[in-house]
């Protein structure tokens, strides 16, 4: 049977790594900060929706050979993304994608579905939730929710599937498998999460941004972009803030995150949440890298190295679920 680790595992940077993240700041920091002086209108985020869509596509490509199949079925609007050689099967990743509930889509994040999809062997399904401010809370988590549900009347079992996310997409994730639990609704075997965002005020990651500023992310430019989503959302929503309650038992977790962004924070209490609930939960925190970094292949070489941990946890909580004594146990 896997075993699940709850302790901090601090990936170690190759020699490389210097230059990676020189690279990393020259190239993506000044369009980010362009991001965050955009007028935060609607023009502006159309335009900061460009700006991260061609950040995206520059540094995080489709692989060559990959198959993506458009869904819009009941809903439920996303792609399936199949790398060279993948088929489908009756296993699969569920991905929800992050970026402030504001912008990205399945289409940004096409190349990371594609380099999961060849990492892991398995066919990606992202879903593509609506976006604020023209649809604020609970629009992207109703549709996160449910891509999970029709992906269970599509024959897919629950312990046959793995969600990944990013950054707010992580908060989505997490929600889901908090809803799951409450109405007593199949768990899937795992879930893997990359720059969680926790606490969607931004509390943590302002007042760590106080000590230790992220050029790359700021917390006051996630703030912008959050606030057209829970505007009107009270802040002590338990559905903003989450919480796992003690002995709520969850599918195990797998979190990775840069050591100096903005959400390590968010990273470090989830992790210290899930230990407290009894939920396995593995944490990778990575020296100088970015938000998100998984997702920039070209300028970060170690999102290669992480993406290789994904993929083992994947298949080692998809073996798992499967195994005879879990489902004896079950």
């Amino acid at each position: 049977m896997a075993t699940f680790s709850t302790q901090v595992a601090t990936a170690v940077p190759n020699k490389a790594s210097a230059r990676t993240q020189l690279a990393a700041t020259a190239s993506v920091l000044g369009l980010r900060q362009v991001n965050g002086v955009l007028p935060n209108n609607r023009i502006g985020i159309a335009a900061g929706r460009g700006l991260i869509a061609g950040i995206m596509a520059a540094f995080g490509p489709t692989l060559p050979g990959t198959f993506v199949s458009r869904v819009n079925s009941g809903g439920v609007r996303g792609e399936w993304v199949r790398a060279a050689g993948v088929r489908h099967g009756d296993k699969a990743i569920y991905y929800i994608h992050g970026s402030g509930y504001v912008v990205c889509s399945a289409r940004t994040h096409r190349g990371l579905a594609s380099r999961l999809s060849k990492a892991t062997g398995l066919p990606v399904f992202v879903v593509d939730y609506r976006l604020a401010p023209e649809h604020p809370f609970p629009a992207a988590a109703e549709d996160a929710a449910a891509g999970y549900r029709w992906l269970l009347a599509h024959g897919y079992r629950a312990e046959n599937l793995v969600i990944g996310g990013d950054s707010a997409g992580c908060h989505l994730t997490l929600d889901l498998l908090l809803q799951n639990r409450a109405a007593g609704e199949p768990q899937p075997a795992g879930a893997f999460m990359f720059s969680p965002l926790l606490d969607p005020t931004l509390t943590l990651a302002e007042r760590r941004d106080r000590i230790l500023p992220d050029p790359m992310a700021p917390a006051w430019v996630g703030r912008r972009m959050i606030e057209h989503y829970t505007a009107n959302v009270p802040a002590d929503s338990p559905r903003l803030r989450l919480q796992i309650p003690a002995g709520a038992v969850l599918p195990p977790l797998f979190v990775q995150a840069s050591a100096g962004e903005m959400l390590a924070d968010d990273a470090q209490t989830l992790r210290a949440m899930a230990a407290a609930a009894g939920t396995p939960c593995e944490l990778q925190l990575w020296p100088g890298r970015i938000h998100v970094f998984q997702a920039l292949p070209l300028l970060v070489p170690e999102a290669a190295a992480a993406l290789r941990h994904a993929a083992a946890f994947v298949t080692s909580v998809l073996a798992r679920a499967n195994s005879p004594i879990q489902e004896q146990v079950g």
